[in-house]
This record gives structure tokens, C-alpha cells and sequence, in this order.
């Protein structure tokens, strides 16, 4: 027996997407070193300096436990430091080493080398538009978004206040 769908399967589709975009960035990484958990910590670390553990999983999808593993490696190995809160002793603070801001730096520019192509590539309106489509997406799908929501055909699931 097989199952009839109307959609394509997104969830496969955005995995496809990932896995085409970071081709093209996976062997710099090894190059360094680095997993792609590594590299989404360093990134979130590169972008906004000491970090709460929390907010570095959050940002960078890594799941607690994981990410207990992926920061020990990166310590061991010199590229991130930890050390608790000074506002708040219960939690742990992470933040790049000088060795780690380096890696960043010298990563960041083969990365955005990357996007420019993609943008060049695509076009700067489409590459936009996704990244737009991409925002909705991830927006809609949020607790409290409009994803389980019940449409009669034909009619919007769009929230009244996004109406006006």
C-alpha cells in the first residue's frame, strides 16, 4: 500500500539544502579540525563573544548533552574557554580563545566567499527571498505560530492581526 502526498517532503528538502551548502565548507572545516558542531559553536562564539552555555545550544542546535561533549573537545584543544557566570554562579559562560577567534576569522572568509558565490550565482533578489521564505518558515513553525492550525481550502492560515 502506498500513501498519496500533495506536498514534497520538505523536512528532506531543507536536509538536501543543508547538505549542499556545507559540501562546499566541510573539508575547510576538516581541514581544522573541526565537526559541524564545532564549527556552529565557534560561529555563535565569533558572532557575539562570551556566551551562555544555554544560549550557545540554542543557537547553534545542539542538544545540552552534546554539546557537554563538543565544548570538552574544543577545550581540550585550546579554541574555547569556560568559566562560570560572574553574575550568576549556577551557569557556565563560554567564549573563544585567541586560537579560536583565529579559526573564526580565517573560516569566516572562505564561508562568506561561499555566499557571495551563492549570491552571484542566484542572484542577490532570490538569495534574499529565501533567506525571507526561510525566516517565515521557521517563524510560522514556532510555538504559538500558525502551524497546526486547521484551514478550510482556499483560506489563509495567516494570524487576523497579520491581516491589517
Amino acid at each position: 500500500m502506498s500513501t498519496s502526498f500533495t506536498h514534497r517532503n520538505l523536512p528532506r528538502l531543507l536536509l538536501q539544502a543543508r547538505e549542499a551548502v556545507m559540501a562546499h565548507n566541510r573539508p575547510r572545516l576538516r581541514e581544522h579540525g573541526l565537526s559541524d558542531q564545532q564549527w556552529r559553536v565557534l560561529r555563535v562564539l565569533g558572532e557575539h563573544g562570551t556566551v551562555e552555555t544555554g544560549r550557545v545550544a540554542r543557537e547553534a542546535f545542539i542538544l545540552g548533552p552534546s554539546l557537554t561533549g563538543v565544548l570538552a573537545r574544543m577545550e581540550r584543544d585550546g579554541l574555547i574557554r569556560r568559566e562560570r557566570d560572574p553574575a550568576d554562579q549556577r551557569r557556565t559562560v563560554v567564549e573563544a580563545t585567541t586560537k579560536g577567534r583565529k579559526l573564526v576569522d580565517r573560516l569566516s572568509n572562505a564561508v562568506e566567499a561561499h555566499y557571495q558565490w551563492m549570491e552571484n550565482t542566484l542572484g542577490k533578489q532570490k538569495l534574499g527571498q529565501l533567506y525571507q521564505l526561510l525566516d517565515e518558515l521557521i517563524e510560522l513553525e514556532q510555538p504559538g505560530g500558525d502551524a497546526c492550525r486547521v484551514t478550510k481550502p482556499g483560506r489563509s492560515a495567516r494570524r487576523p492581526e497579520a491581516t491589517a
